[in-house]
């Protein structure tokens, strides 16, 4: 879990200013409860760790600038087997395993899934932009639990 704490001089909050965005305490404290966590949270699950802090912030002000700090490319946004949106600043290429039980999702790097190309006809009928490998499967507590 990282827990460098952010502050103006920052590259994430440079990064906020030169896009031309207010730093706020709000934005950062945001986008530092994704930088926290591994577990690919939900705009609900980001909410309910800011609001310890931020009590008075609404819901809808998280998706703004879940949206917002996506659009500028310091997070990104997947859906898994929930097909909900959950987020991730780790914006690295890196890959996923989810487990099909419980929807815990872990990153994972190869450098070999990281090479894979696309079939000739996929690239002629497309404008490819990247792609991630997901592996589905249990983890180690479902297993555990009979899975």
């Amino acid at each position: 879990m990282n827990q460098k704490r952010l502050h103006k001089h920052d590259p994430v909050a440079t990064r906020l200013k030169d896009a031309g965005l207010k730093l706020t305490h709000q934005r950062l404290a945001i986008y530092q409860a994704l930088a926290d966590t591994e577990s690919h949270p939900t705009a609900e699950e980001v909410h309910a760790a800011v609001k310890r802090s931020y009590p008075m912030m609404s819901l809808n002000t998280v998706y703004t600038t879940l949206e917002t700090l996506k659009s500028i490319g310091l997070i990104q946004e997947m859906r898994f087997l929930d097909n909900i949106a959950r987020y991730d600043a780790n914006v690295d290429p890196h890959h996923h395993v989810v487990c099909v039980a419980c929807r815990r999702v872990e990153d994972f790097e190869d450098a070999a899934l990281d090479r894979i190309q696309a079939p000739a006809a996929v690239k002629r009928r497309y404008r490819l932009v990247g792609h991630h490998v997901q592996f589905l499967g249990y983890c180690p507590s479902c297993r555990s639990e009979g899975h």
